[in-house]
């Protein structure tokens, strides 16, 4: 009966009109990002002190709309311990919605580590590779900073809401694949649905915008 009492004596201890609250504004240096997904929100917050031209590469992607409509389609689990590892997402291929590649920002020119809930982008073998897909870790992953040798990732901010999105993504049954990719690749689609910032004014590129043109469908030839 204790814990019955709690909220009401809680609701005769509050204001009658209290004022609604302001969202807690975003750190300084910092730009919050809010993906929806078919499996629920996940905040971002990213780093634009630290790795600026990162930061900006997401940012004109989540300005123009174009992970809008696309994928999180990549668990990597841990096969010691599968409760960690990795999710990717992103435009995957997709030329129609790729901007024009920009420099690696390494973890030791940013300070920032693959830690715990990491958000960093996904590259090929190049440096200068990365694009319009990005991953999130759950758990430290430490093998993806650089070091003598290695150039590694380029960790450019952290999850500051929805870690639960991400654990229930990660714990998604995966298969198929190819080489890296091998069994994880997630089976049921995870729709990425929008990515909006929270701060600051949207800055959308002036190119075009072609995945959004709608194709016709063929006529049936006559018989």
């Amino acid at each position: 009966m204790r814990f019955l009492l709690l909220p009401a004596l809680a609701l005769l201890a509050a204001p009658a009109a209290a004022a609604p609250q302001k969202p807690t504004p975003a750190k300084p240096g910092t730009v919050r990002v809010r993906l929806t997904t078919s499996e629920g929100p996940i905040t971002l917050a990213l780093d634009t002190r630290h790795a600026p031209k990162t930061s900006a590469n997401f940012l004109a992607y989540v300005d123009d709309g174009r992970f809008d409509g696309t994928d999180f389609y990549r668990a990597a689990r841990g096969k010691k311990a599968p409760k960690f590892g990795f999710i990717q997402g992103g435009i995957r291929t997709d030329a129609r919605r790729i901007l024009p590649a920009f420099p690696l920002e390494t973890t030791t020119q940013t300070g920032i580590r693959h830690l715990d809930a990491t958000i960093s982008m996904a590259r090929g073998s190049e440096p200068g590779s990365a694009g319009g897909n990005f991953f999130i870790t759950v758990g430290p992953t430490p093998a993806m900073d650089a070091r003598p040798g290695y150039l590694g990732y380029a960790a450019f901010g952290h999850v500051v809401g929805g870690m639960d999105t991400v654990r229930r993504i990660l714990a998604k049954p995966t298969g198929g694949g190819l080489d890296a990719f091998k069994g994880q690749m997630i089976l049921n689609r995870v729709a990425l649905i929008s990515a909006k910032r929270l701060d600051g004014t949207p800055r959308p590129t002036s190119g075009p915008r072609p995945w959004l043109l709608k194709t016709r469908p063929t006529p049936p030839r006559p018989r």
